[in-house]
């Protein structure tokens, strides 16, 4: 298998990753072909996933606009993934120039592209840390470098809290990072669910053995198990609803019914 020029040193190539099969979906460069072949098979069960990934980032960008109205302009993004066109550090700096942004990611592609794409830009950074270790993100130079706690942070957890299994207790790291957070912040996440899926429980369940099958579990979580995340939140109007529904910028009913898959809210620390 040939290596890519741009493929960091190191990486096992044969093996699939979210991140580049995330990038895939959104019509991205930098995925192998391990992780096209991966995507195809999941979207043989569920054809709309390029769907819901796109309306994931729609989201993302209009909280980020959000956050800033709302007075909030440090980011926090982990699971940030590979950096496309509307990352949160370009959607907030047309706002704000002086926005500081923290990309957090452990696939090491990512990490390096973020690395490339922030290379000369100020305010923004990258950090290699993992979700389910909150202190080694938030005890990281960088982020001592860019956030300042001790006032409200905004934190992205977007399609990445469906990636970690019970067993890595979610529930735990996010009330970490909420514990280490000043009042006024905001967490930001998306999350799978079979609910609101425009296909049968059991075929969207073929995409979710892909995943389990690349080593890479996709936890589909209810809307009452979505909403323990934000305990210890108020949530924002209008609460949790499918991604389209979050504070639409023009009225969503023409969208693809699988981008109305799962589950997208805001909530503020008190």
């Amino acid at each position: 298998m040939e290596r890519p020029a741009w493929a960091p040193q190191g990486i096992d190539i044969s093996v699939p990753s979210v991140s580049r099969i995330y990038d895939y979906y959104l019509g991205g460069s930098h995925n192998f072909e391990v992780d096209r072949e991966a995507a195809r098979k999941a979207m043989e069960f569920m054809p709309g996933l390029p769907t819901i990934m796109k309306a994931n980032r729609a989201f993302m960008r209009r909280a980020v606009e959000f956050a800033l109205a709302d007075g909030v302009d440090q980011f926090l993004d982990i699971g940030s993934g590979i950096p496309t066109y509307g990352n949160v550090h370009e959607v907030a700096h047309a706002v704000d120039p002086a926005a500081r942004v923290l990309y957090v990611d452990h696939d090491p592609v990512a990490v390096a592209h973020s690395q490339a794409v922030l290379d000369g830009v100020g305010h923004a950074a990258v950090v290699s840390a993992d979700l389910r270790k909150p202190d080694t993100i938030l005890g990281s130079r960088e982020a001592a470098g860019l956030l300042d706690l001790e006032r409200p942070v905004a934190l992205f957890l977007v399609a990445v809290l469906h990636f970690l299994e019970d067993a890595d207790d979610p529930y735990g790291a996010v009330a970490e990072l909420r514990d280490a957070l000043a009042p006024g912040s905001l967490i930001v996440l998306t999350h799978a669910s079979y609910e609101g899926l425009p296909v049968p429980r059991e075929q969207a369940g073929g995409a979710v053995g892909v995943y389990r099958t690349i080593r890479n579990p996709l936890v589909m979580r209810s809307r009452e198990e979505t909403a323990r995340f934000f305990d210890g939140f108020e949530m924002v109007e209008p609460g949790l609803v499918a991604m389209p529904d979050w504070r639409p910028d023009s009225p969503a009913d023409q969208e693809d019914p699988y981008a109305f898959s799962g589950f997208a809210g805001v909530g503020r620390k008190a």
